[in-house]
């Protein structure tokens, strides 16, 4: 389109700030005031801007109030997980335009489809981020990851516009994005996020920055050498067949008796026994806190981040947290734990929040 670097500068502060005046991008942008004046001018008449109402100032003037416009475009995220798929259509700017799940993968292609032709006249899609459970090794940059056939095949099936932007990224990093942008991280920059549920695995973020490493497996727990004695080798994932939600069930099989009672079916099941009381079900739950403190005091040893947040279906459960706490105090330096805010909507919020940045990057390219 050829518009000015000024107009590309306002169009940045908006899609960071959402919605502001132009007073507003004035001091967010470090530009005067006719200056954004004309710059909102330029992207206004292409339809990247519009205006969103009014606000009344102090002393009495009213202000326009301007948001990202319809040629803006929009990005979709994709949380494509073995056992379900979520996804978000969002703007730029981060309104939610459109969202669904289904627990039957073989349904997503289906499902993602008719939500992009449900946003057809809402303008061009900019990116596409596809989180999988999976590691994602960068080759030849950020977009063209190499991943194993059976995650390229379930990508490949949403149907996804040819020539479209899409990254893939792996689910646990896009959780950690969205507890350091929407979450419990707050004002921290720096911070581990700590998932256990089905598997065990870590995003890593440091002075804001998703650490992803040469090959993509920062924070993937699973290669952790373990059980480490003199009379059992470290085996393959060793430490995710343990400390995964079937090891916990593997382990509650071997102690559980009949005069335990019936034997709860799932993970979930066992911590609502261990929360009323179950004396069996509530040691199971106490000894697994403290094998995720073990990995949490490992994690600690090497980063020392000063905070780690607990999620995933099984570390999101409060009756972990206490034991976690603990081990860690005892094996390691003071380390806040706290819950993660955001829950299972966790990957699919920060995949959207990738996807935002990327969709962002692509419509400065195109003023």
């Amino acid at each position: 389109m050829g518009l000015s670097s000024s107009a590309q500068q306002v169009f940045l502060g908006l899609a960071a700030r959402g919605k502001a005046t132009r007073p507003q991008l004035s001091a967010d942008c470090g530009l005067s005031k006719p200056t954004v004046s004309g710059a909102v001018s330029e992207l206004e008449a292409v339809e990247f801007v519009e205006r969103y109402g009014a606000v009344r100032g102090t002393i009495g003037r009213s202000a326009v109030v301007y948001r990202l416009g319809p040629a803006a475009g929009y990005v979709l995220a994709v949380d494509h997980g073995s056992t379900q798929v979520s996804y978000r259509a969002v703007t730029l700017d981060g309104r939610l335009l459109d969202e669904g799940h289904t627990d039957v993968p073989a349904e997503a292609g289906a499902m993602v489809r008719a939500a992009l032709r449900r946003r057809s006249r809402t303008g061009p899609l900019r990116a596409v981020v596809v989180a999988v459970p999976d590691v994602v090794t960068p080759e030849g940059g950020r977009g063209d990851p190499v991943v194993d056939e059976r995650t390229r095949a379930a990508v490949d099936g949403l149907g996804l516009p040819a020539g479209a932007a899409v990254l893939i990224e792996n689910n646990v990093n896009c959780a950690a994005i969205a507890e350091l942008r929407e979450g419990v991280a707050g004002s921290r920059d720096t911070f581990v996020y700590l998932q256990v549920g089905v598997g065990i695995g870590a995003g890593v973020v440091v002075n804001g920055q998703l650490v992803r490493g040469v090959n993509g497996a920062a924070g993937e727990l699973a290669r952790l050498a373990y059980p480490w004695t003199d009379e059992r080798p470290a085996g393959h994932e060793a430490l995710e067949a343990r400390l995964g939600s079937p090891g916990l069930l593997r382990r509650m099989w071997t102690k559980w008796s009949t005069g335990d009672g019936p034997p709860p079916d799932d993970a979930v099941a066992l911590f609502a026994l261990a929360g009323q009381g179950h004396p069996l079900a509530a040691d199971l739950v106490r000894e697994h806190a403290q094998e995720v403190g073990k990995v949490a005091a490992s994690l600690t040893a090497v980063l020392d981040p000063g905070l780690v947040v607990l999620g995933g279906g099984v570390g999101a459960n409060p009756l972990l947290t206490g034991g976690v706490v603990a081990t860690l105090a005892g094996l390691s330096w003071p380390t806040e734990v706290v819950v993660g805010r955001l829950g299972d909507r966790a990957t699919v919020l920060g995949a959207a929040q990738l996807a935002r940045d990327l969709g962002v990057r692509r419509a400065v390219v195109a003023l």
